[in-house]
């Protein structure tokens, strides 16, 4: 039996309080493409439920798992091995919710682990304080754009070539509600960063520069020199790390002063899910910590000196007054923090330190053995687990072939930057721990075969 709550009497009343004509009109944001304009194909109107069972069986039958053969994607979602321990502790029953609790002190267990969360990411991105997780790494990157602006009270953002399209995109979608002004172009495939142009390009309009590290080509630049035109022209600067392991081996951002630095967690005790959901990081100077957006849980004493934690700042429109608010964001990674705050644990400092070793020299290894293939040439002089190869013809349909193959090569750069020529040739490969020297022996001989 359906609940229908409301009359069709009701929902026009509704529809002309907030001023549009019908239901169809709240969704015109969304691309005509991708709405719907009557059932899914495919899927059968009626049937029972071991058939429908059967069919989604099916469907799910045609993707190739990550797991199934070689494995090189990745473009801010990386397979890494997750202890089996991750999963068995996140399923404890007091940890099992994605939510922090609207009656904090009561859960000093969830508080608990946010606090040492927050602990790790500060320390990881090199920054004196970072919140309890965003979404994911996209929004908190819009987040960090909106903070720039409220600090600043500049409404231009400067955001480099080889920040993640996907981001850029997200930022773009959030910009045409505030007004901000979004400055970027796409990246070239060249060994060098376009720090230089960046630097070049801040005004007294700009409120920060973003620029992603190690970059969407898998590229590595010194952060200091930006920081230091950043700050000259009293803007901030923006990191973005879709890559957390890179920090096992690479100087933090907040080392080399980035005011503001942002990240996707998925790397560290989280799987690659279809996209999601995952986990954002959002760290940045103490002195910005009030503008900081999502929420702050802080150790303190209870009254008879014992060791408690408590929910010290929340900046939500749920917890203030909505004009007050620096965020919409609703609610925090919880489960996902978790799992990747119990990964970090079980890390350490050194673990993380030796994955980042093995990662990097897995994909040196990989970098060295792909540009012997006759029409590969690898485009970085630097890289940490992620590089960029330039093939002898259009990677898209070489990726399809070899996926046709059971070896999922890479992202080719002309699905992120349709209608750039230039890119088109471009495959953006990432090696982690998972690949073995057979997955990369099986990507070169079959590119061998694809491009002769």
């Amino acid at each position: 039996m359906r609940y229908l709550p409301l009359t069709p009497s009701d929902r026009d009343a509704m529809l002309a309080t907030i001023g549009v004509a019908s239901i169809d009109e709240l969704f015109v944001d969304v691309p005509e493409a991708a709405r719907l304009s009557g059932p899914i194909a495919g899927l059968p109107d009626h049937a029972s439920e071991i058939a429908v069972e059967r069919h989604m069986t099916a469907l799910a039958r045609k993707n190739i798992a990550a797991g199934d053969g070689p494995f090189f994607l990745g473009c801010g979602a990386y397979r890494h091995h997750v202890p089996a321990s991750v999963d068995h502790l996140i399923q404890r029953g007091e940890y099992l919710t994605a939510y922090t609790p609207y009656q904090p002190e009561i859960a000093q267990g969830t508080l608990q682990m946010l606090f040492e969360f927050q602990t790790q990411v500060a320390r990881l991105l090199g920054t004196d304080v970072a919140n309890a997780s965003m979404y994911d790494g996209s929004t908190a990157c819009w987040e960090a754009i909106g903070m720039a602006r409220r600090i600043t009270r500049r409404g231009k953002a400067i955001l480099s070539s080889g920040l993640h399209p996907h981001y850029v995109s997200v930022a773009r979608t959030m910009a045409k509600y505030t007004g901000d002004v979004l400055e970027t172009g796409t990246p070239e495939l060249v060994p060098d960063t376009d720090y230089h142009a960046l630097a070049e390009a801040i005004d007294a309009d700009t409120s920060c520069v973003v620029v992603q590290y190690p970059d969407i080509l898998g590229r590595i630049g010194d952060l200091k020199p930006l920081a230091e035109a950043c700050h000259a022209k009293k803007a901030l600067l923006i990191v973005v790390v879709t890559e957390p392991v890179a920090l096992g081996a690479l100087k933090s951002p907040g080392e080399m002063d980035a005011d503001i630095v942002v990240g996707e967690g998925q790397s560290l005790g989280v799987g690659l899910q279809f996209g999601g959901p995952y986990v954002g990081l959002f760290g940045c100077k103490e002195k910005y910590v009030r503008q900081m957006p999502g929420r702050l849980c802080g150790e303190t004493v209870d009254a008879d000196g014992r060791r408690g934690f408590v929910l010290t700042l929340s900046t939500r429109e749920q917890h203030i007054r909505r004009e007050k608010a620096t965020s919409n964001i609703c609610t925090n990674s919880g489960l996902c923090a978790l799992a990747f705050s119990i990964h970090m644990t079980l890390l350490g400092e050194k673990g993380l330190r030796d994955l980042a070793r093995v990662n990097h020299g897995a994909a040196a290894a990989a970098a060295e053995r792909l540009q012997m293939v006759p029409g590969v040439t690898l485009v970085n002089t630097s890289f940490f687990n992620e590089f960029t190869l330039e093939l002898s013809q259009e990677a898209r349909p070489v990726v399809r072939q070899l996926a046709e193959n059971g070896i999922l090569a890479g992202v080719s750069l002309g699905r992120l930057y349709p209608g750039e020529g230039s890119l088109a040739n471009g495959l953006v490969v990432a090696v982690t721990e998972t690949t073995t020297a057979g997955d990369v022996d099986a990507l070169a001989g079959a590119l061998e075969e694809v491009l002769k």
